[in-house]
């Protein structure tokens, strides 16, 4: 499988694919626990090695998120932060880095926006694609209002308990790469890694032109290791948030600091594969 090279994403998969390594996608939600120090922290991803970035648009119902994400958005929002400064700090990030960024968000925030709008926008500012989470494929051809654009890419997930004959329709429509969620629930970091993933990630790439990337639950070094063997890519999330939370009250340089040092050891892991 040759990962096309249309934009960042497909660029950096495509360079991924000739070294043989897998890719490592870094999640944060985009605020938390301020805009300022937020900047810094997606900064901090960056030098640390993330191959992607997963921006989360902060919304107060986050319905599929765990309790670590879940108050990562309510920090932001308290903040002030909103869609419009999401996009701003895209903006102030691609100043100086071209790693490629997606905004993993609910339909809400972005049909408030202008569904068209947004893409407009979003693409302007520098990111490359989109994880709307509750957006089934099925209702874009039924409502004029949400038609996808080719600004962003546009990325698609499946579950375990998504039904084996809806697999082939996600997965060839999904654009970027494709996110498979290892386990059934909500976001968060798990002890132990959910079962199947191998055979699951090979029954997936059977219908795949994208590279398919493995989250939800993935919190160490050794974790990463052992899902980039057998992926195109491994997804930390619930994990570098919890780390903002933790450290949420110290200064932006010392929070950054903080978050690079515990996600460097994630890439390495991916890396050793």
């Amino acid at each position: 499988m040759e990962p096309v090279t249309e934009n960042r994403i497909g660029q950096r998969f495509s360079s991924l694919h000739s070294e043989r390594k897998a890719a490592f996608v870094a999640y944060v939600c985009a605020g938390d626990p301020d805009m300022s120090r937020s900047l810094e922290v997606v900064h901090a991803l960056d030098r640390a090695g993330a191959d992607v970035i997963e921006l989360g648009v902060p919304f107060s119902d986050p319905m599929a998120d765990g309790i670590v994400n879940q108050m990562a958005a309510q920090r932001a929002l308290e903040s002030g932060a909103t869609t419009h400064k999401v996009l701003d700090l895209v903006r102030k990030f691609r100043e100086t880095s071209g790693t490629p960024l997606v905004l993993f968000t609910y339909l809400n925030p972005i049909y408030v926006y202008g569904f068209s709008d947004f893409h407009r926008d979003a693409a302007s500012a520098g990111v490359d694609g989109i994880l709307l989470l509750d957006l089934p494929p099925e209702e874009l051809g039924r409502n004029r209002e949400i038609h996808e654009t080719h600004e962003l890419k546009h990325i698609r997930l499946i579950a375990p308990t998504t039904p084996p004959g809806r697999i082939p329709q996600l997965a060839s429509t999904s654009e970027g790469f494709l996110y498979y969620v290892s386990r059934e629930g909500v976001t968060g970091a798990q002890t132990d890694l959910a079962q199947g993933i191998e055979a699951n990630v090979a029954a997936i790439k059977e219908h795949s032109q994208v590279p398919v990337v493995v989250g939800f639950g993935i919190s160490t070094p050794e974790q990463s290791a052992e899902v980039a063997g057998v992926a195109d890519g491994v997804v930390v999330g619930s994990a570098i948030v919890r780390q903002i939370e933790m450290n949420q009250g110290d200064s932006g340089a010392t929070l950054a600091a903080k978050v690079e040092a515990f996600v460097k050891p994630l890439v390495e892991g991916v890396k050793s594969v």
